[in-house]
């Protein structure tokens, strides 16, 4: 697909080894998205891929009285992308979580190699609306979905493109109405893929690079 929604990025929350089927802290079906994230990504003039990034004495492991088994450790197969994410489509990497003694649920807490963090990272390319998917609804992608909102994008959650822990049996639903109050716009991927209400007002950009 030539054209790309202009100013936009899909940020791609966590979909880590660890947090699919198999994983450490594997989220139900975590790994069904998968095919639906590489569907969307061509559309996007930017993709951005974010990770828990922790180190193996991390402060939410329950050896330190946090509420999760180890996951997500620096350097280790469960931190890493899941292998059928479509990665040669993914412009930028941010890792969160990153010290002992810190925790962090929101992407806007994360960093870039260079050191800039996702909302430096979107100003410098000029992004007024972020798409969120990934791991878990419940968690992470509901903290950076809110916190998209506060800095003042225009959110969208592609919720066949995001799975819940579920902790209790409900968390996931009472997330996505969460987002939904605090301006989000609960959107799936095909109503993305096929030009809907948020597309159709926006026009397209074709950039010079193709991926």
């Amino acid at each position: 697909m030539d054209e790309k929604i202009k100013d936009a990025a899909l940020v791609l929350v966590d979909i880590q080894n660890d947090f699919c089927p198999g994983g450490a802290l594997a989220v139900d079906e975590g790994d069904q998205i998968v095919p639906v994230v590489n569907r969307l990504m061509p559309i996007f003039p930017l993709v951005i891929s974010t990770y828990d990034w922790h180190p193996k004495n991390h402060i939410s492991f329950k050896e330190r009285g946090g509420p999760w088994p180890p996951h997500c450790v620096q350097g280790t197969r469960g931190a890493e992308l899941h292998p059928e994410i479509d990665s040669d489509r993914i412009d930028m990497h941010l890792r969160k979580a990153s010290t002992p003694d810190k925790d962090e649920y929101s992407e806007f807490a994360g960093f870039d190699e260079a050191g800039r963090t996702l909302d430096e990272v979107l100003k410098s390319e000029n992004v007024k609306r972020v798409f969120v998917v990934g791991l878990a609804t419940d968690y992470c992608v509901r903290a950076t979905v809110l916190d998209g909102l506060k800095a003042g994008y225009d959110v969208y959650a592609v919720t066949d493109a995001m799975r819940a822990v579920n902790v209790n049996p409900d968390d996931g639903a009472k997330a996505l109405e969460e987002m939904a109050r605090s301006g989000a716009r609960l959107v799936t991927s095909d109503e993305v893929l096929q030009g809907g209400e948020m597309t159709r007002a926006a026009s397209v950009i074709r950039p010079q690079n193709q991926r």
